[in-house]
Order: C-alpha cells, then structure tokens, then sequence
C-alpha cells in the first residue's frame, strides 16, 4: 500500500483526484494538505472558509494538514512552506504527494521542481482528462460544488456563487474551460462520491478583491457569519 497526501484545494478537480485515488486499491489517503490564508480565514485562491475546510475533511474522514501562507505570498514564502510539509510528510513516511492539476505543463513542472530531491513521489490522477467531458462526467456522478471566485474579465460576474452544474456550464462564455483550469474560477465542494453525507450551506455576501469575485459559502453549522473582508 501506498501512502498518499493529497494537496487539496477544497474544489472539484482536488475532490475527483480523491475519488480516483480512492479507488485505487493500492493507495491509502493519509491526509489533505491545504494552503490558507489566516489574514482571511479561508482556503488560499479558492476562498473557501476554514470552517467548511474543516467539514469537508469531516465528511471525507481524512485530516487535514493547513499550510498557512502570508498576505501577499512570494514564491519564496510559499516555497519555504512547501519544503515544511514536505518535511513532516517525509516524517510521516508518505510515499506519493497527488495533485489535482489537469492540463498547465508550467504548473505540473513547478510542482516537480518542488519535489525533486525529495524521496517523495509526485502524482497527478487527473492529468490529461479533456476537460469538458470531465466536467459533465463531475456532474453526472452526484458531485456538488458552487462557484467560490471567478476572473470578471472572463466571464459574467453574476456567476459567483452559482452551482457548478449544466446550467452554468451553458453559460460560459466561448474559450472558458469547463473545469476553470486556467484560472478563469474556482469552486468549493460541498457533497458528492465520497462524502459521508452533503454539507449543509448558504450563499453569504459576494465582494471584490484583487480584480476577482469572491462569493461566500456559508456552512450552516457556523453559528457566527463573518464576511469576506
């Protein structure tokens, strides 16, 4: 058996790269590695609150291993981090680090480089899935996740927030990829395969941030709401 991190960025590619890797007999997923931003609260980039990061993990029955990064992060600030978990995974005997990248040769290499050295073998179970099958196929198989941050530029603003579903798939603007993966948005997971039950949640206040749209996805079980700053 292999022992396996999964660096987990509480989005929908992060949650089928741990449903492939579930699936494999050969793989334990020990644990999910997350960046966030305490400054926030939330999941870095993705903006999801730590406390649904937290549910998410519950759901998914594995712990959760919080990378905490500065505002604004270097790349030294987030590459010093990433040597840190390295580190403890290394202690921790971990054999494989998976990623949920698809299809960016730049950042699949970045992640290499950053394990390269290091008895550690990165793996990306996702890699090279066409992305518009792949994003019916999430779909199709129960998956539930809503649109935490988008890229205004690209696509209708209105859409923070929305499900990721057909229906927003529909309305993507021609040259968006269907699974967001350059950039363009960013989801959050909230039920599907292998989630031992849907995480009750609510749509907060949308704000803007850094030139992107942020909606705020509220677990119910949150009993203050504080907003996005």
């Amino acid at each position: 058996m292999k022992k396996v991190w999964l660096w987990w960025s509480s989005g929908k590619d992060s949650a089928w790269a741990f449903d492939v890797l579930r699936r494999d007999p050969e793989v334990i997923i020990d644990r999910l590695v997350t960046t966030v931003t305490p400054k926030f609260d939330r999941v870095a980039i993705h903006g999801t609150r730590l406390s649904l990061l937290d549910e998410q993990a519950r759901a998914l029955g594995v712990s959760v291993e919080k990378v905490e990064l500065p505002y604004p992060c270097t790349n030294a600030d987030y590459e010093a981090r990433a040597r840190a978990i390295l580190e403890k995974a290394l202690v921790a005997s971990v054999d494989q680090m998976a990623f949920g990248d698809l299809f960016l040769e730049d950042v699949r290499e970045y992640r290499e480089n950053l394990l390269k050295g290091v008895p550690i073998e990165p793996i990306f179970p996702v890699w090279g899935r066409e992305t518009d099958g792949l994003a019916k196929e999430m779909i199709k198989s129960g998956l539930i996740a809503r649109v935490t941050c988008l890229n205004p530029d690209l696509m209708d603003a209105n859409l923070a927030g929305a499900a990721f579903d057909l229906k927003f798939l529909n309305r993507l603007p021609h040259g968006v990829d269907p699974c967001g993966e350059n950039g363009e948005f960013h989801t959050c997971v909230t039920g599907g395969p292998n989630f031992e039950g849907d995480i009750p949640v609510h749509l907060g206040e949308t704000v803007i941030r850094d030139g992107f749209v942020f909606a705020d996805i509220v677990p119910e079980s949150d009993a203050v709401l504080p907003q996005i700053p």
